[in-house]
Formats: structure tokens, C-alpha cells, sequence
């Protein structure tokens, strides 16, 4: 039998669970006398086991059974009878004192219910939306980049284009420059501080600025002394925001030889027909694509934050704990990858958190929206994402087939256009401003 639901705090509530001894004991015994026709014991034929010696073998086990069973199905009447929605996993508690008759046993049912989500007015929100184009400077920019991979690099003053005799030549951006350097702090060489014939592109920010500074312009065979400030968000700890002194020598200078952007260069990037504008079509879809999914992450961001600024509700701290714990696997599991010896680092629940939180109202208030049907995902929908995604890929038909059949990878694929119909849903009902994202700043941005 159950009691009243009481309330506790916020979203906690209490049942209290009564069930009969007898109810337990009759229950026990019917058990009991079930497994007595299978049971073994030395000196005793399966099956002829006394039941005293049953009931001490198993009575424990089977009361305990017993009596979750009937708590379980108490609490899920009850449940069901006060139309609750539980949310995560109840606790449940003996319930002890002199208020519990000596012919019943009691425990607490402990657990948390659903809030009711409110979303509020969404035409009060007033949104910026990132929007961003690709221009033949994009595409001419892309070509630069692709032909820089395809470099030739030839000693600086032999046989090129900037004279002969390495005495009239420097290191310019565009350069590879191989080097020896040490570093020291306070006179002491550090760990990477130090390398042999090392080469790297001047310009292209591969190395500190100071650092590329202090060799653009020098010749072959030229040694320098410089001072070098390690930034205070540098990712060698041991050196970050301290100040060392480099010994840098030049050994090579070598300027890039960049291929023609013709038939051959086309062939060379995958276009069979070495057609230079079907390459140039190619380049500005694939960047189109990426610009769209850029563009979606940013707006995605914004929209949710907007519905959970606009949404006030208390949520479940039991489906918190949940995240937090989904959220550290993971993390774990990452690190793990990338170090073996990290695997069973510990974890602090507090960095979690907060994503936790976020992550659960989002998903309450996007359970909101689906109820009136604003977020559904058509077949078609769902197909035309796959088919997209699949385009870049060598066989398209298997990376369609893996997201549209695989029951996992479709449900994720559904999610994440969930998502954008919410996102298109609210731009639609928000103060929409839109702003241009310039080219090079939106695809710096980490996503």
C-alpha cells in the first residue's frame, strides 16, 4: 500500500510504502517450497533437501527478493495512480519507529518528478544571426593554400628565381628556413628547447611571432642572440610567461617553387578530367559546406542560450547527476586515447557541472517544443542530411546507408536536425538581426 505523495524540496518527493508481513512471509514460502524441488545439498538428492535446510540456505536471498518486488510494484502503482513522471531513479529507505505496526514493513520511496517547462514569449527575444558567403577571393585563397602543399623547395640563390651567391639573399615569408637553435632561462638550456636542422616555413605561423621576427631577414651561415617572451597561456607550462635567450643559426634557405594551377594541378587533386573550373566548383561547394555547418554551430549556440534565458524551471538534479556521469565517461574514455596512463585520472564532478545543467534544460525545453509537433524530422528531411554529408566521400551509397539503417547513427542524425528546426523555429518567432561574418574570422573560430 502507498501513502499520499508528499513534498519535499523543489521537485523531491516522498512515498511512504506499506506492505503486510504476511503478504512477505506467504510469498517467501511459496518461493522457497519452489526452489526446494531443485535444490542440492551434500548427502541429499536433488529435489529431497529438507526445507529447513532450504530456507538457511536461500531464505535471505528469496526474502529480499521478495520484498523489492513488492516495493517496486507498489511504487509503480502508485505512480501510476498519481499520474506522476518520475524523473531518474528512485532511493529507496526502510522507514523505521514506533508509527510502523509490528504486522507491516515501510520504506520511503524518494525521487523526483518532471517540472512543468515554460517557455516564454520567443517574440521577445531578440537574436543576431551569423550569416557569411564564399567569394572567388575564398576560392582563390583555397587554391593558394592547396598549391603551398604542393611546394617544390630549391636552395635560395642556385638555379632560382632571386640570383645566385647565398651572400645576396635573405629569409623572406614564403621561405623554408632549417636552423639550429638552443634556448635557455636564466642561462639554463629547457626540455624542447633545443634543435638540429629544423625546418620551417617563415610566414606561415609555425613558430612565435618573435621567433619568426628575429630570423626574417637573416642569411645562410648568419648565428643571432635574441630574447623571447613565452606567452602566459603557452602550452609548455614550465616556460610559459618566462623570458629565455635563443641562439639561432641559419643553415639553408630554400624558396618555394608553386605549382601552375592548370590540367595537371587539377588531375592532381582528384578532378579526372583536369578541368581547373570544375576544381574551382568543387573547392566553392566545400566551402559552402563548411560555412553552412560553421554558420548552424554559431546560431545553434545562440538560440539555445536565448531559450534557456527565456525558460525559467527548476530541473531534476538525479538527470544532472546522470550527465555528469555520461560527460566524465567520456572525458575519460578521450583521455584514455590520447594517454594510456590518464585512463583513471580523477575527475572532480564540479567540472561538469555546469554542461550537465545546460544540457538538461535544453533537452527538457526542446521535449517542450516537441510536443507541439515543431521540431518533427521527415523522412525526406533525414535522407537529404545523410545524402549531403555522404557527397564529400569516396562511396556515398555506404555513408548514406550507415547513417539512414545503423539505428544509432540515425537517431543522432535526427537530434542534430531536431536541433536546427528548433533553432529555425525561434528565428522565425524572434527580433532577427542579421550580421556578416567575415570569411577568415568565422573558419578561425574552434568548433
Amino acid at each position: 500500500m502507498a501513502n499520499a505523495v508528499e513534498n519535499l524540496e523543489k521537485l523531491e518527493r516522498r512515498l511512504t510504502i506499506t506492505i503486510p508481513v504476511t503478504d512477505i512471509t506467504t510469498e517467501v514460502e511459496k518461493r522457497l517450497k519452489e526452489r526446494a524441488r531443485t535444490a542440492k545439498a551434500p548427502g541429499f538428492r536433488p529435489g529431497k533437501v529438507p526445507m529447513k535446510m532450504v530456507a538457511q540456505m536461500y531464505g535471505a536471498q528469496i526474502q529480499n527478493e521478495v520484498i523489492n518486488h513488492k516495493v517496486g510494484a507498489a511504487f509503480s502503482k502508485a505512480v501510476q495512480d498519481n499520474g506522476l513522471q518520475i524523473a531518474g531513479a528512485p532511493r529507496f529507505e526502510e522507514k523505521t519507529g514506533d508509527d510502523v505496526a509490528q504486522d507491516e514493513v515501510a520504506f520511503y520511496a524518494i525521487f523526483e518528478v518532471y517540472p512543468e517547462v515554460k517557455i516564454g514569449d520567443l517574440g521577445t527575444i531578440e537574436l543576431e544571426k551569423a550569416v557569411a558567403g564564399v567569394t572567388d577571393a575564398e576560392v582563390d585563397r583555397t587554391i593558394d593554400i592547396l598549391r603551398k602543399r604542393q611546394a617544390h623547395f630549391h636552395v635560395k640563390g642556385e638555379d632560382s628565381e632571386h640570383g645566385k651567391g647565398n651572400g645576396s639573399v635573405v629569409a623572406e615569408d614564403g621561405d623554408r628556413v632549417t636552423i639550429d637553435f638552443t634556448g635557455r632561462i636564466d642561462g639554463v638550456e629547457f626540455e624542447g628547447g633545443k634543435a638540429e636542422n629544423f625546418p620551417f616555413v617563415l610566414g606561415e605561423k609555425q613558430m612565435l611571432p618573435e621567433f619568426e621576427d628575429a630570423i626574417r631577414g637573416m642569411k645562410t651561415g648568419e648565428t643571432k642572440v635574441f630574447p623571447l617572451t613565452f606567452p602566459e597561456n603557452y602550452h609548455g607550462k614550465d616556460v610559459a610567461g618566462k623570458t629565455s635567450e635563443f641562439t639561432v643559426e641559419v643553415k639553408k634557405i630554400e624558396w618555394a617553387h608553386l605549382p601552375e594551377v592548370n590540367e595537371e594541378f587539377a588531375k592532381a587533386l582528384g578532378v579526372k578530367d583536369g578541368s581547373v573550373e570544375k576544381l574551382r566548383e568543387d573547392i566553392k561547394t566545400n566551402l559552402q559546406r563548411e560555412v553552412k555547418n560553421r554558420l548552424i554551430a554559431i546560431n545553434k549556440n545562440r538560440v539555445m542560450d536565448a531559450l534557456i534565458k527565456v525558460s525559467e524551471f527548476d530541473i531534476p538534479q538525479s538527470l544532472v547527476k546522470q550527465e555528469i556521469g555520461e560527460l566524465t565517461e567520456l572525458t575519460r574514455r578521450d583521455l584514455a586515447v590520447r594517454n594510456p596512463s590518464h585512463k583513471d585520472v580523477a575527475l572532480p564532478p564540479e567540472l561538469f557541472t555546469a554542461q550537465a545543467e545546460k544540457r538538461v534544460r535544453l533537452g527538457m525545453i526542446l521535449g517542450e517544443l516537441m510536443k507541439d509537433n515543431v521540431l518533427a524530422v521527415s523522412a525526406d528531411k533525414l535522407k537529404e542530411r545523410a545524402t549531403e554529408i555522404a557527397s564529400s566521400y569516396e562511396n556515398p551509397q555506404m555513408v548514406i546507408d550507415y547513417y539512414l539503417n545503423e539505428p544509432g547513427r540515425r537517431k543522432e542524425l535526427e537530434a542534430m536536425l531536431m536541433e536546427e528546426n528548433a533553432m529555425d523555429y525561434v528565428f522565425g518567432k524572434a527580433k532577427v538581426v542579421e550580421k556578416e561574418v567575415p570569411f577568415d574570422e568565422l573558419m578561425a573560430q574552434q568548433m
